[in-house]
């Protein structure tokens, strides 16, 4: 959020159904590419700008789903996207696939913790790897899932690829 509004781009935080105080109740992903859309809707309603979407852990598994094929979003961040199953108590683990990412074009980044109990770093890296240019990885030393004393960096990762990435393009 932090990096994103660095730039003067305006931001939009919220807690997904069930979550915090939001109304609703979890919808186990699927209800959640609903909240994501729903977001993106309002700040192209209220702003009328291109859209880039950041995502942190569930956040960026679905809202990668939303973003990916929404034509309005220009590129994708994923902050601590999970790949192995994460389970809650009393729940059955949810099973992460990016699979839908195969066909997209747009400028991913995904960036990751060193000691990322939910994305270990062979695992995160094949899953990046295999997708469709342009992405890029980014592994911060030292990070676990939550980036813990290493929120700079997640910021400087995240500044630097849009420098770069969204910026320059066309």
């Amino acid at each position: 959020m932090k990096a994103l509004n660095s730039f003067g781009f305006p931001v939009l935080r919220f807690n997904f159904r069930g979550t915090g105080l939001s109304q609703g109740e979890h919808a186990h992903g699927e209800g959640e590419v609903d909240d994501v859309r729903t977001a993106l809707d309002w700040l192209d309603t209220e702003y009328h700008l291109p859209l880039i979407f950041a995502g942190f852990s569930f956040g960026a598994a679905v809202g990668l789903r939303a973003a990916c094929p929404d034509m309005r979003v220009r590129a994708l961040v994923a902050a601590g996207a999970p790949v192995v199953p994460v389970a809650a108590e009393s729940e059955e683990p949810r099973v992460y696939s990016y699979d839908f990412l195969q066909g997209c074009t747009k400028p991913k980044l995904f960036v990751s913790g060193a000691r990322d109990q939910f994305g270990p770093g062979a695992k995160l890296r094949g899953m990046v790897d295999a997708l469709p240019e342009p992405r890029k990885l980014v592994i911060i030393e030292g990070a676990d899932h939550f980036f813990e004393g290493r929120l700079r960096e997640l910021r400087e990762a995240i500044e630097n690829w849009i420098k770069q990435t969204v910026f320059t393009e066309g």
